[in-house]
């Protein structure tokens, strides 16, 4: 991608910031913006990408700026959208027009060193912040000059980093999408997976890990139901992908600090886990009871904390009882629901919650839709894939000894059973 200009706008389209690359965008043309944006925001056809001549604006409105890039060619446009993101967002951790006004000079020096002829260069904002700096905008010591890292193959981590103790920590965390319907059938299941880590590790170490044998990447699928079948794999940019294409060993020169090394899907062998099964009962121009069950299905040494259960009640709904033995139960009426909140169900264990609504003594109109009930929880210690780490190992030069740390967790993500 090529940009030919990179401007900061405040909200009524006054130029902020303006920095033109090679065939840059006269100013006359962005003065054009503002109107532009305007009219299409009137006749309903505005998107993030508006066209005037032969010149596209990519914009994004962030608080009380737009960041506007201008483009004369054909350019990926979604790896332009996520270049503003990463480098301004990331960098200044929030954005706004007073902090544009402040840092000005820190922008443009910024603008100039991640870009070459409208071509980004540096797209590292650790890096890029080891050698631009808010209070000089210069290095700290020595001659001026690039950060090791620039020039390098590893673009994403320094030289000389140390630390008193080397340990490295992983974080399993999985989402389960569930969609279940009336008459109890799974209309939808996934688990939405990320491993993120967070390296404290000296020098510059070479971690390699291994999944248990069940774990497949869409590669000669096999006859076994216990088998993890991986989709939509993503790699953070430090993994070694020719060795994972050989070995099916993920290899790779760890960034320093957080970070997420991939993010996955999963749509063989989802299941619930928490279960919960609710039967309504109407009594016309009286009443409806609603007896709501749960039930843990995992291992007896597990346990979910944190559960909510939100069970849509109708509009003219009063006069609410409760009854249940396990956690509490609230009535929400701004929001037609009934929140069951359990601090935690060990595996195997079931309850259940009765709730008294009174009803009007004559019906609406128009019958109410059924929205459904939503589930939120979490469960430590496990991996609703089956996914397990088989080992770690981290080498470095210097020999030191590392320890490795790795958590599991599962949670609720779009969970909902349909009444």
């Amino acid at each position: 991608m090529a940009f030919s200009a990179i401007y900061f706008l405040d909200n009524k389209g006054q130029v902020l910031i303006s920095r033109n690359y090679r065939g840059g965008v006269e100013m006359s043309m962005i003065e054009n913006f503002m109107p532009l944006l305007l009219s299409k925001e009137e006749d309903g056809s505005l998107n993030p990408i508006l066209k005037k001549g032969t010149v596209y604006f990519l914009w994004i409105k962030y608080k009380n700026i737009y960041m506007v890039c201008t483009m004369k060619r054909n350019t990926n446009i979604s790896l332009s959208f996520a270049f503003l993101f990463k480098i301004f967002i990331e960098y200044f951790g929030d954005l706004e027009q007073e902090s544009i006004q402040d840092n000005f000079i820190l922008i443009y020096e910024l603008l100039d060193e991640i870009m070459d002829f409208g071509y980004p260069q540096i797209t590292e904002t650790a890096i890029l912040q080891e050698y631009i700096t808010q209070e000089g905008y210069k290095l700290k010591q020595g001659v001026p000059r690039p950060p090791a890292a620039v020039t390098n193959a590893v673009s994403w981590r320094s030289e000389g980093i140390k630390y008193r103790r080397n340990e490295l920590f992983m974080d399993v965390i999985e989402s389960i999408n569930f969609l279940v319907n009336a008459r109890g059938s799974v209309v939808h299941g996934e688990i939405l997976g990320q491993i993120l880590m967070n390296c404290c590790l000296s020098g510059m170490p070479e971690v390699s890990l291994c999944f248990n044998d069940n774990v497949l990447f869409n590669q000669n699928p096999r006859e076994n139901v216990n088998a993890v079948d991986f989709e939509d794999i993503k790699f953070h940019t430090c993994v070694q992908l020719s060795r994972f294409e050989n070995e099916r060993v993920i290899s790779f020169i760890p960034p320093d600090k957080d970070f997420e090394l991939m993010s996955y899907r999963i749509t063989n062998r989802v299941r619930p886990f928490l279960m919960v099964e609710a039967a309504v009962q109407r009594y016309a121009h009286s009443r409806m009871e609603i007896t709501a069950k749960v039930k843990g299905q995992f291992k007896e040494r597990l346990t979910a904390t944190d559960i909510a259960i939100i069970i849509p009640v109708p509009s003219d709904a009063s006069s609410p009882k409760f009854g249940t033995a396990k956690g509490c139960v609230e009535w929400v009426p701004k929001d037609n629901v009934i929140i069951w909140s359990v601090n935690s169900i060990k595996g195997g264990k079931e309850f259940t919650m009765k709730a008294h609504l009174g009803l009007p003594s004559v019906e609406a109109e128009e019958p109410e839709a059924k929205p459904p009930i939503r589930v939120k929880f979490k469960i430590q210690y496990l991996a609703a894939s089956g996914l397990q780490i088989k080992y770690v190992r981290i080498i470095e030069k210097s020999t030191y000894e590392a320890t490795s740390w790795v958590r599991c967790l599962t949670k609720s993500g779009d969970f909902q059973i349909r009444m």
